[in-house]
């Protein structure tokens, strides 16, 4: 049988290598195109966890990653400015963001970039965590959509024995317009807590902390200070 397979399959490719080369070729990427199709389908998707009045959010695990990613959706009734105020305003991000004992700014790189310092308080016995973040802000020209990065960075500052420090953390907003004063938001972070907080524990609790720091973000946004704020590099 595989004799009489091999003599039928031969003569089209007799004298004609090139034609069975571009043939193996299309094989090949055929299975990486299903391999990649069949990764990517593994994934698991974002999954609705929490939802409280118009905020929801959502977790979802990587490969590379034993704890939960989350993401965080809603619209709030703002303008860009005064959004962007809110959240690159570092001295006051402990009056609205959860678990944030401290936060302090290191370098203010342009109007729209940052570094700052952060202390992050976690209940006992577990050590509190600290962090150094770079802000970036953009907005493009087209669409008004501000985006704001925020990865951490190492060795900007000496780590203090008494604290764990965070060291591979990425957050990032992404800032809609969607009608006069109305803006949608979505927040997604990915993030290793570092030290020996168990992945059960932390992703127990992974949504408690977005709920209440978005919350408070409403109640941020309507203090007197940011009223009425523009900024030069932000078109509201």
């Amino acid at each position: 049988m595989t004799a009489s397979l091999t003599r039928l399959s031969a003569p089209p490719f007799r004298g004609n290598p090139f034609r069975w080369r571009l043939l193996l070729r299309l094989f090949l990427a055929s299975l990486t195109t299903a391999a990649l199709v069949l990764t990517a389908s593994a994934q698991p998707d974002w999954e609705l966890r929490a939802e409280k009045k118009d905020i929801k959010v959502y977790t979802r695990t990587y490969a590379d990653s034993k704890y939960k990613a989350i993401k965080v959706e809603l619209i709030l009734q703002t303008t860009l400015s005064r959004l962007v105020t809110v959240l690159l305003d570092i001295k006051a991000a402990p009056e609205w963001v959860y678990a944030t004992k401290s936060a302090t700014l290191l370098k203010q790189v342009s109007p729209s970039e940052l570094i700052y310092y952060s202390e992050v308080k976690l209940p006992w016995p577990m050590s509190n965590r600290d962090f150094i973040a770079h802000l970036i802000t953009t907005q493009d020209p087209n669409t008004r959509v501000v985006t704001i990065l925020g990865p951490t960075i190492n060795n900007y500052v000496p780590e203090k024995k008494e604290l764990v420090r965070v060291k591979r953390s990425e957050g990032k907003w992404v800032l809609t317009p969607v009608g006069k004063d109305h803006i949608r938001v979505e927040y997604t972070l990915r993030t290793d807590p570092g030290g020996d907080l168990p992945a059960w524990l932390f992703n127990l609790f992974v949504t408690k902390g977005p709920v209440e720091s978005f919350e408070n973000l409403k109640t941020q946004l309507n203090k007197p200070g940011y009223a009425d704020t523009k900024l030069p590099f932000i078109v509201d």
